[in-house]
């Protein structure tokens, strides 16, 4: 049974546009960014200082009230990253380019290293504001996915997300 892609939440002018490898099963079950009980992404933005209150993934389309966006590089939904194909990959790189070249959010955070390999092309970049953004103008912000499978400690995880705040001023 194939599950039909989740929505964008998406507009010019957002603070910020996350951005997912693609979505979870779950996430394609619910309609919802990163809604897997197991995904801590609303947790991290809430202690990072992101959001304002600790939101629930239900909650996804009304955060572009606040200036937050959702997309990902694939929109289809699988079990695992490692199941989207090369021309997946391919297609959603250019099409994530020309969202963020229509809507030029300030930051574009890339929720897992392998969502910015993939569409920049680079390798072996740091957590956190990259040099020569993809997009100019357009601040290209790396963080760790926030899945469950993810063995990094939440704390950590927290630092590097509210590293965002800072690409912000």
């Amino acid at each position: 049974m194939e599950l039909a892609a989740i929505s964008d939440h998406i507009r010019k002018d957002l603070q910020i546009l996350f951005v997912g490898y693609n979505p979870s099963i779950r996430s394609g079950q619910t309609g919802h960014h990163y809604a897997n009980p197991n995904n801590r992404f609303y947790r991290i933005l809430f202690q990072a200082g992101i959001t304002p209150r600790l939101y629930k993934p239900q909650e996804d389309g009304d955060m572009i009230h606040i200036g937050y966006g959702f997309t990902n590089i694939v929109a289809r939904p699988s079990l695992t990253a490692a199941e989207i194909t090369k021309e997946e990959y391919r297609e959603g790189r250019l099409l994530l380019k020309q969202k963020i070249q229509t809507y030029r959010p300030k930051v574009v955070c890339f929720v897992g290293k392998g969502v910015y390999e993939q569409y920049s092309g680079r390798k072996g970049m740091s957590w956190g504001s990259q040099p020569d953004p993809m997009v100019e103008g357009v601040v290209d912000y790396v963080c760790p996915s926030s899945s469950g499978l993810v063995r990094m400690k939440l704390d950590e995880m927290v630092a590097i997300y509210r590293g965002i705040l800072s690409s912000l001023v």
